[in-house]
């Protein structure tokens, strides 16, 4: 039972005689929850917008909405108050009569939708030749989260991991397998071998770009410095007017300047800190070409260069390995793993449909996609011929079309590609594809304490496995505290500490990265993590261990509690609102895949915990005044047990039974 969409519904009724189509949609939509529960449980602000337009009192225009709704079978009579909000309170007996259903449902009262639609979720696409890192974090756990819960709501979802396996990151793993490679170290660890000639080509070859680019912004410094010279020499004295505009630009050229020279300033150390270093100031200064060659190696590899490729066929199983072994340690799957080898032989016929149809056109040599709307166009193919991200994208959307005709894609990307995604749904639409819902489910950066992205002490960028394995250690850490603080002593075995610190912190920081608005930067904390208090999996994990903490100390049989199906009694405040908490299930995951927000539904099963906590201090459940009360609040305990593990598996968390 969707309480808030039943709600809606009899409003849309109410309103027809004075509103239609849209307007209506607009209006029940500002039907939401009560954000204090003294004006109600539920809150219509409608009547304001709706007086204005018609030139009526919002408070009459409240009153006839009220006289027209059907109320009666669902609560009592409604209240208008202030202007015209109109405060709504469901019945004790229709509230108990819902958490009876939702409590014998297996899907807890949620209705599957009525009209299924297929997506695509893209979600994680790591760069197969280097180890996953902190970065990858959050497509992985949002578009595993999105998936779960699209599915969970009845969709068919496809889950595809469109992985980095063809690019130029393998142009510069042959040119460093060719060079620079350590045998030893190849056969002991091939991926770290990997990573580090990955990590070494691409330090050289940004250095020698450096060079090229730290010329200019010395002469960018000199310019804005020239230019904030010119403007402070500009006497503009007796005209308020245009002081107040000089002082505008003034500061408007004092931050340029600033910028330019921080920017310079970063290159310059950063410049410095390769040729400070012998070894690699030596290798620097032997390979002036090394951008051109990893280009050459990635040319040939392409062109199906019969060695290149066999390193590539050689590189790829131990990549994959690794990146597998953290899927299944974060419990993360995907439908299919189609990544840019896959459609690499689709790219020339790409290309040559979009040119055939007056899509693309050429330009200084090379073939690109322009916008009335965007000043950059799209290029598909560079003029040497070579293909790029984009033109792989398109023949993605091509292929996913063909084979699964999805309603919507959605794209779980970082921000910074927010260029590129919008250049990529205008070209796709401009290639026929008007009907589909394209959606980059785009998000922020992990920082560390110090406001930055979060990276190791030497500057390196954080492993992500490194990271579990550091997370499960202060997960072990706070379950040890809490294991031997219990009031009868410790109750696990170190076996059972080990495996609930494993599922805790792996939660732990799912949890953290999916309760963030996906669009805000957040900073990263292992102790605000593990957290038992706050908005943590730490906390939600503990609710729901509490509950069966309460079946174990009882003796309670939950089959025979579920088959008995005892009534459902609200009698004091603390239960009515864990109640009614209960019942908002299916309100929170709408509200989740409205704007693909996975923070909507922790702060749900945040809210849950909280109103749980506050039942189980003021409502005795196992010494309640009668067995028909004790009942109904274990029955009130079981369903929120269940709610919160059903909400944490939409997130991809595990619950345990001990904490």
């Amino acid at each position: 039972m969707n309480v808030l969409a039943l709600i809606r519904s009899r409003f849309a009724a109410a309103l027809a005689p004075v509103a239609q189509g849209d307007e209506i949609a607009g209006l029940t939509d500002m039907v939401r929850p009560s954000q204090d529960a003294k004006f109600g449980d539920y809150q219509a602000n409608c009547a304001m917008p709706l007086g204005k337009r018609l030139g009526v009192p919002p408070r009459d225009i409240a009153q006839q909405i009220v006289d027209r709704l059907q109320w009666d079978d669902l609560g009592e009579r409604p209240e208008i108050a202030g202007p015209g909000f109109i405060n709504l309170r469901l019945s004790k007996d229709w509230l108990a009569r819902q958490l009876a259903l939702a409590a014998f449902d297996d899907r807890l009262g949620v209705a599957k939708v009525e009209r299924p639609r297929t997506f695509v979720v893209d979600y994680s696409a790591p760069n197969v030749a280097k180890p996953m890192h902190v970065g990858h974090i959050r497509s992985t756990v949002i578009g595993d989260s999105l998936y779960r819960t699209l599915r969970f709501a009845g969709h068919r979802v496809i889950g595809d991991n469109h992985i980095g396996d063809w690019g130029t990151q393998f142009g510069m793993i042959i040119y460093g397998f060719r060079h620079f490679r350590d045998d030893a170290a190849y056969r002991a660890n091939p991926v770290d071998e990997l990573g580090r000639l990955y990590r070494l080509v691409h330090t050289l070859a940004d250095y020698h770009e450096g060079r090229k680019k730290l010329t200019g912004m010395l002469e960018q410094v000199v310019r804005d410095q020239q230019a904030l010279e010119r403007h402070a020499a500009q006497a503009v004295a007796g005209d308020p007017k245009a002081e107040k505009k000089a002082n505008k630009d003034l500061k408007r050229l004092e931050k340029e300047l600033a910028e330019s020279r921080q920017a310079a300033k970063t290159l310059e150390a950063k410049q410095a800190a390769i040729e400070n270093d012998p070894r690699l100031a030596r290798l620097a200064a032997e390979r002036r070409d090394i951008a051109a060659a990893v280009l050459a190696e990635t040319a040939k590899l392409h062109a199906g260069d019969e060695e290149n490729l066999r390193l590539w066929r050689e590189f790829m199983p131990p990549c994959t390995q690794a990146i597998e072994q953290i899927y299944r340690r974060l419990g993360v799957t995907f439908d299919y793993t189609l990544g840019e080898s896959f459609y690499h032989d689709r790219l020339a016929a790409v290309v040559d449909e979009l040119r055939r149809r007056g899509i693309a056109r050429e330009s200084e040599g090379a073939v690109c996609i322009f916008f009335d709307d965007m000043a950059v166009p799209m290029i598909v193919q560079k003029r040497d011929g070579a293909f790029l991200y984009a033109t792989s994208d398109l023949a993605t959307i091509q292929y996913r079309m063909q084979h699964w005709s999805p309603d919507a894609m959605l794209y779980v990307v970082d921000h910074r590609q927010s260029d590129h995604f919008r250049q990529l749904f205008a070209a796709a639409r401009k290639w026929g594809y008007e009907r589909v819902e394209f959606q980059h489910i785009s998000f922020g950066t992990v920082l560390g304490s110090d406001g930055r992205p979060f990276k190791t002490r030497s500057g390196d960028t954080v492993g992500l496995m490194g990271l579990l394995d550091d997370a499960v250690a202060h997960a072990y850490k706070v379950v040890c505290e809490v294991d031997e603080q219990k009031p009868q002593g410790s109750e696990l075995s170190e076996d059972e500490r080990r495996r609930v610190a494993e599922v805790v912190g792996l939660s732990a920081i799912k949890y953290a990265d999916l309760s963030q608005n996906r669009t805000s930067d957040y900073e990263f904390s292992f102790e605000k993590m593990v957290a038992l208090k706050g908005n943590t999996a730490t906390y939600m994990q503990y609710a729901y261990a509490r509950v069966l903490s309460i079946f174990r100390r009882g003796g309670v049989d939950v089959d025979d509690l579920r088959t008995r199906r005892p009534a459902v009694l609200l009698d004091r405040p603390a239960e009515r609102a864990l109640g009614l908490e209960l019942l908002r299930f299916s309100e929170a995951i709408d509200f989740t895949l409205a704007d693909y927000r996975p923070n909507q539904l922790t702060s749900y099963l945040f809210d849950l915990a909280n109103r749980f906590s506050t039942f189980f201090e003021e409502c005795p459940v196992l010494k309640a005044e009668s067995p028909e009360l004790r009942d109904s609040r274990l029955l009130l305990c079981d369903l929120t047990a269940r709610t919160i593990q059903q909400g944490l598996d939409l997130l991809g968390i595990e619950v345990v039974g001990k904490m």
